[in-house]
C-alpha cells in the first residue's frame, strides 16, 4: 500500500563542512536551535507553526531527549519521536515525520541532527572521554556480545568491518578495486561544485584514489569518509502547511526500513545487506521500480556501502556492480547521476548530519535549487541510510509535488 502523500520536505538547514573547527564550543542544544531556525526560515514557516519533532542523540541529555529539545525551544508539540540508527537516523526521522503527518497527529515536523564533532561546551570535571571515541559503533559495555566475541579479537569499529565485507566480495566475485575508486573519484567531481562539501574544488581522479594509502585491506584512505564538522536540519508539512513554503514540496511516497545485525560477524551472508528489504519495501509502497529513479542519494561511509547498495536495491544483479558502474558516469552531469553534492566521500561525515545529506540534496534536486549541478528533468529519487556496518537500512522514494 502507498502512502497518501500528505507529508511532505518543505525547508531544510544544511552547514558548510569544516574538516578542523575552530569556532566557540556550543552546546547541541544551542546548535539544535539555530538549525531549526534556517531550516523554517527556508520553508516560509515560524515556530509556532511546529507541532512535532523527531531527534536524534543529544549530548545534554540521555533520556527524555524530545522533551529536553520542546523545553529549550519554547514550543509544545503533539508529536515527538527519538531515533537511533546510527547513519541511517536521518533517513529514519523523514519516513517517521512523515508517517505522523499522513496519520494528522501533527501538521508540522522539525527534524534536526547537530553535527559532531562541533565541541559542545567542555565539562570541567576531570573525566575520561567516552569509549565511543575511539570504539566507533562498537559496545565494549559489559554484557555485550561484541565485548566478548569480538573487541578481544581486534574486530572493532567500522573499518574493521566493512573492510571485511568489501574482502570478501572480492574474494567471492573478483577485485571491484577500480569500481570503488570510481565511484570516490565521480562523487568527488560533483563536491568539486560543491561550496559546503570540505572537498569543494578539490576532484581526484580515479588512480589518486587508488594511489591513496591503504588504511583496513582492501579500503584505502579515499574511499573511507572524513570525519568533520557540521549540521543538518529539515522541515516536513502537511498540504495545508506547504502552501506557505516558496518552493517545491517534496513527498515522500515511499519508505522501508530493515535491521538484520549489528555487526557483519553475524551475518548470514556478508555480501547481501539489509538494503534489500528496506528499497523493496519501499518501491513498492510507492508503487514504483529502479529504472523509474531520475537520482540516487545512496549513503556512503565506504565506498563498497555504495557498490552494495546499488546491487541490493536492485539496479543489478549481485556480483555485478562492478562492470555496471564500469559502463556509467555518477557525477552530477553523468548519465547515472549519484550523490551529486558529493556524498559524504566529497563532502565529508559530519557526525550523524551525514545521514541528512542523502536526503537535502535530493529534495534540494527535486525543487531545482541545485545550481550549477542541477539534474535536468529530476522528479524522483532513492535515498538510502546506513547505521552502524550495514546493520541498519533505510530507503525512501522522494517525488515532486
Amino acid at each position: 500500500m502507498g502512502t497518501q502523500r500528505k507529508g511532505a520536505i518543505v525547508g531544510y538547514a544544511e552547514w558548510p563542512t569544516v574538516r578542523r573547527y575552530d569556532g566557540p564550543r556550543r552546546f547541541m542544544l544551542e546548535q539544535w536551535m539555530d538549525l531549526a531556525a534556517e531550516a523554517l526560515a527556508d520553508a516560509g514557516l515560524v515556530l509556532e507553526d511546529v507541532d512535532g519533532l523527531v531527534c536524534g542523540t543529544l549530548r545534554e541529555a540521555n533520556m527524555f531527549v524530545p522533551a529536553t529539545v520542546v523545553e529549550y525551544l519554547g514550543q509544545p508539540v503533539k508529536f515527538a519521536e527519538f531515533v537511533d540508527l546510527g547513519g541511517a537516523t536521518g533517513t529514519g526521522m523523514l519516513w517517521r515525520a512523515a508517517a505522523a503527518i499522513e496519520l494528522g497527529l501533527c501538521d508540522v515536523v522539525l527534524c534536526a541532527l547537530p553535527g559532531l564533532p562541533i565541541p559542545s561546551n567542555p565539562d570541567p570535571r576531570d573525566r575520561p572521554p567516552p569509549e565511543a571515541r575511539w570504539l566507533g559503533s562498537t559496545s565494549n559495555a559489559w554484557g555485550s556480545p561484541q565485548a566478548e566475541f569480538e573487541v578481544p579479537f581486534g574486530n572493532v569499529a567500522q573499518n574493521a568491518g566493512y573492510a571485511m565485507i568489501a574482502a570478501h566480495y572480492e574474494a567471492r566475485f573478483g577485485s571491484c578495486e577500480r569500481a570503488r575508486a570510481q565511484i570516490t573519484a565521480q562523487q568527488r567531481a560533483s563536491a568539486a561544485l560543491n561550496p559546503l562539501a570540505s572537498f569543494y574544488e578539490k576532484p581526484v581522479t580515479i588512480d589518486e584514489v587508488l594511489a591513496s594509502s591503504m588504511i583496513a585491506e582492501p579500503l584505502r584512505l579515499l574511499e573511507i569518509v572524513m570525519p568533520c564538522a557540521g549540521g543538518a536540519a529539515v522541515v516536513l508539512a502537511s498540504p495545508e502547511k506547504a502552501k506557505k513554503s516558496p518552493h517545491r514540496p517534496v513527498q515522500i511516497t515511499g519508505y522501508g526500513e530493515s535491521l538484520t545485525i549489528k555487526t557483519p560477524t553475524f551475518a548470514e551472508d556478508l555480501a547481501v545487506t539489509p538494503v534489500a528489504a528496506a528499497a523493496a519495501t519501499a518501491f513498492a509502497r510507492a508503487g514504483t521500480t529502479p529504472a523509474a529513479m531520475d537520482l540516487l542519494a545512496l549513503y556512503d561511509c565506504y565506498t563498497i556501502t555504495v557498490l552494495l547498495t546499488l546491487e541490493d536495491a536492485g539496479f543489478c544483479p549481485k556480483g555485478a556492480g562492478a562492470a555496471f558502474l564500469a559502463e556509467r558516469n555518477l557525477a552530477f552531469d553523468g548519465d547515472f547521476p549519484v550523490n551529486t553534492h558529493g556524498g559524504q566521500l566529497g563532502v565529508g561525515q559530519p557526525g550523524l548530519a551525514g545521514g541528512l545529506l542523502q536526503p537535502i540534496e535530493a529534495a534540494r534536486q527535486l525543487m531545482g535549487r541545485a545550481g550549477p549541478r542541477q539534474v535536468r528533468d529530476v522528479n524522483r529519487a532513492l535515498v538510502t541510510g546506513t547505521g552502524g556496518v550495514m546493520s541498519e537500512q533505510v530507503a525512501l522514494i522522494l517525488e515532486g509535488a
